[in-house]
């Protein structure tokens, strides 16, 4: 009776210490899960096992691991195939567009033409025009959905930036029929930006209230390095930071004009710059704000 009772603590404690290497195995095995995610998953567990099934459940793991590694690798290459394709299409587009666009406005220019012509030769103008601006978006996303570098920011003048870009703008911006509300503070503003990027945000921004804006809107520089661009809007936007994904529209408010990347490439350029873009809508308004990083 006494043999069978410690032959039976053995076992239960051989079962312990067996159930404890067990976890130590199992917890080992976690830490090396989350190395291997820390490095996106371009490494595999590197652990020895004194279990057979434990070590091929860890052999298991890295067949799983290196299947979605190579799954990661079609997908990436598949996506720049496909942005290459997009740039080389909106690239080999835009000159005949812009051959189009130019007889166009020939034919315009001649008196001797009916004005059923003309009507019919003034619509597909603005067809051409808008086509022309659509493949101009998406070569702009393809080249910057390609450039993976980071970019080199520095201390830069927002409020003379602002003021050159407006100043350069003021006639196309008449043109619209829209009276700009412009309000800056009385200190200059500096943020950390790349000169060239930013100006490519304002015109984004700029072009996306004259293309959905009516009567007016307002452009506001505020101390901390924020910008808000506001305007009036027809009908409801009910979810005003998707304005931000790529080819999205609130078709009541944006009227379906251009392809919809306007907003989506403005992010797209802020988060090169860490800067960090938004949108909300209130009271028919709808305002959109970039707010610049001022700290290096």
């Amino acid at each position: 009776m006494i043999a069978a009772i410690v032959i039976l603590g053995v076992l239960c404690a051989a079962l312990l210490i067996y159930l404890l290497l067990m976890k130590h195995q199992l917890r080992v095995m976690r830490r090396e899960l989350e190395r291997t995610a820390e490095f996106d998953y371009d490494r595999q567990l590197l652990i020895a096992l004194f279990d057979s099934d434990m070590n091929d459940l860890a052999g298991e793991i890295n067949k799983s691991i290196e299947h979605q590694k190579k799954l990661k690798l079609e997908t990436e290459q598949a996506e720049l195939s496909l942005r290459q394709s997009v740039s080389d299409i909106a690239h080999d587009l835009r000159t005949p567009l812009a051959v189009m666009k130019g007889d166009l406005q020939l034919i315009l220019r001649d008196n001797a033409i009916s004005e059923n012509c003309r009507g019919y030769a003034e619509i597909c103008l603005e067809k051409t025009e808008r086509l022309k601006e659509m493949c101009d978006e998406f070569f702009e996303l393809a080249v910057l959905e390609s450039e993976r570098g980071t970019v080199d920011v520095e201390k830069i003048n927002f409020t003379n930036l602002l003021m050159s870009f407006i100043a350069e703008n003021e006639g196309m911006i008449r043109l619209s029929g829209l009276e700009p509300e412009i309000s800056l503070p009385p200190k200059t503003v500096f943020v950390l930006g790349d000169t060239q990027l930013v100006g490519r945000m304002l015109g984004n921004l700029l072009g996306n209230v004259l293309k959905y804006s009516r009567e007016y809107f307002t452009l506001t520089l505020t101390e901390d390095g924020c910008l808000t661009i506001s305007n009036p809007i027809s009908g409801n936007i009910p979810e005003p930071e998707r304005l931000f994904e790529r080819t999205y529209r609130a078709d009541r408010a944006r009227g379906g004009k251009g392809a919809g990347l306007g907003l989506y490439i403005v992010k797209l350029l802020a988060q090169k710059q860490g800067a960090e873009v938004s949108a909300d809508v209130s009271e028919d308004m709808l305002s959109v704000t970039v707010k610049f990083s001022q700290k290096e």
